[in-house]
């Protein structure tokens, strides 16, 4: 995972781990955790996240599943650094950079975040179900206060994955462009949260007043 701060007050936190399809594993949410930690204490006034190589993150790497020493350090663990409550809390607007293979942790990282920008051949999903347990960086709770509660039931109950036109009709993203487009439609994203950053938060805080 990489980290980037201009003089302007824009961050990149990247996900760099392309051969896994940027699957994250215990580094990179310790990674991330350092990070987002730094943009609060530098006053960052837009973060925005991007994943290298063929997609933005296919999720958490399973291969890392029951390595902890136990359940309670496990949950320990979680309580003591809480990604996912930290990048809720942030000041700065947050944007993501989706592009291939958004699913699990890769669909629920930009689910706290205030702007979407996709891919057109993005494919967002929550495929824990097939593994035998449930969305655990709360996309059982973000997600059906981004969607239809019946679209995000039957993505949390069955695991099947979403396109882009379904993604905008639903409004889980709030832009979608061909991929040699993208980065073009990010910068314009980031122009518009520094010019009017409360109007960039409307995501962030209609999930978070409910």
């Amino acid at each position: 995972m990489l980290f980037d701060l201009d003089p302007g007050g824009v961050a990149t936190i990247t996900l760099n781990r392309p051969a896994r399809l940027n699957a994250i594993n215990l580094e990179m949410r310790d990674l991330l955790w350092t990070y987002l930690g730094a943009c609060r204490d530098a006053e960052v006034r837009v973060l925005v996240f991007r994943g290298e190589g063929r997609a933005f993150s296919a999720g958490a790497d399973i291969s890392e599943f029951g390595t902890a020493p136990s359940i309670v350090a496990a949950r320990r663990a979680r309580h003591e650094r809480d990604v996912w409550s930290l990048l809720l809390s942030l000041e700065a607007v947050t944007v993501v950079r989706m592009h291939g293979f958004c699913f699990g942790a890769g669909l629920e990282l930009p689910l706290c975040c205030d702007v979407r920008v996709a891919a057109a051949d993005t494919r967002f999903g929550l495929p824990e179900v097939t593994l035998g347990y449930i969305p655990s960086a709360c996309g059982t709770q973000t997600l059906p206060r981004t969607v239809p509660p019946a679209v995000a039931a039957h993505m949390i109950l069955t695991g099947e994955p979403i396109g882009v036109e379904d993604a905008l009709r639903w409004r889980l993203v709030d832009e979608a462009v061909p991929l040699a487009d993208l980065d073009a439609a990010v910068a314009r994203a980031v122009a518009r949260a520094l010019a009017d950053p409360a109007a960039a938060r409307r995501h962030r805080v209609a999930m978070t007043s409910r």
